[in-house]
Formats: C-alpha cells, sequence, structure tokens
C-alpha cells in the first residue's frame, strides 16, 4: 500500500468517531438547557418541552403576552398563581392566536382552550380550577397531542408558586 492510502484509512477511521463525539456533545449540551420549561407528556407521542417566561406577580400576570409580534413556536408564558381556583383570560392587546393550557396543582392538564382570538376581550375559562396556565401559540396542542389528564412538569423555574 502506498503511504497515501494508510492516511486516507486512518482518516475515514476516525470520521465515525468525530461524528459520535459531535453528537454527544449536542446531546449534553440539550440535556443541561438551564433554560425555565414547561414538560408536557401527551399519552401518545414524546414528551414535548415549552421553553417559558414566567409571570407569577401581578404586573407580569397583566401584561401576559400583550404586544408581542412574535412567539417562537416552542415558546411560551406560564402564569402561576398562589391558588387553585377557576382563572379566567382575556386577550386584550394581544395580536397572537394562542392556546391556553389549564394545569392543576398535581400537574395534570385540566382543560385547553385552543385558538384563542387575538384582541378579544371575552372571558377564557375551562370551567375547571387550576394552579398554573400555559400559553403557547395557536394549534401547539393539537400539533403535539395535547390532551386533559396528560402531566406537566416545571424544569428550571424559580418561583415560590410552583404548585
Amino acid at each position: 500500500m502506498r503511504g497515501g492510502g494508510l492516511g486516507r484509512l486512518r482518516r475515514h477511521a476516525l470520521q465515525p468517531t468525530f461524528v459520535a463525539a459531535a453528537l454527544a456533545t449536542v446531546f449534553a449540551a440539550a440535556c443541561h438547557d438551564t433554560r425555565p420549561a414547561v414538560v408536557v407528556q401527551p399519552k401518545t407521542g414524546a414528551a414535548v418541552a415549552v421553553y417559558v417566561e414566567v409571570a407569577d406577580t401581578p404586573d407580569t400576570q397583566t401584561r401576559g403576552l400583550m404586544y408581542r409580534a412574535h412567539l417562537a413556536p416552542d415558546d411560551g408564558m406560564i402564569f402561576l398563581f398562589d391558588r387553585e381556583q377557576n382563572h379566567s383570560f382575556w386577550m386584550k392587546n394581544t395580536s397572537l392566536p394562542l392556546d391556553m393550557i389549564f394545569i392543576s396543582r398535581e400537574g395534570r392538564i385540566v382543560g385547553i382552550h385552543a385558538n384563542a382570538e387575538p384582541y378579544s376581550l371575552k372571558p377564557i375559562d375551562v370551567g375547571s380550577p387550576s394552579r398554573a396556565v400555559l400559553e403557547v401559540n395557536a394549534g401547539f396542542a393539537a400539533a403535539h397531542g395535547l390532551a386533559t389528564g396528560d402531566p406537566v412538569t416545571y424544569r428550571n423555574i424559580s418561583s415560590t408558586k410552583l404548585p
């Protein structure tokens, strides 16, 4: 074998190792993601993470997602409340159609209001007590097969109001 052939063999032998190392690095970075997230496990399909802004004060809850022009596909806002009750929302000054996912203190979806109408002042609730409400882009719940009863967990969220 000529000298160049052996070098090519070594180079090709190292390529799978390099690819595996690169994939491991990407996977490790994803596992150590420190962004606040709400993770929902649908009855069918893989768990889905929503990277969230936390609304746990009267000011952040009043403003919510008002005046936003864009919300990334896997982003949302989690509203955390002191008490479990039938929480009601509206879409005042909100230009984005949203899905609202109502979550019990036990960490289960108790209702979903899909495709809330932008700018509407009509009260939105699901008729069941909730301790948290997750707002995401309209269509998100259906696209991921989310349903009443699905479990929800919270990751990297610092709030005294976590259920």
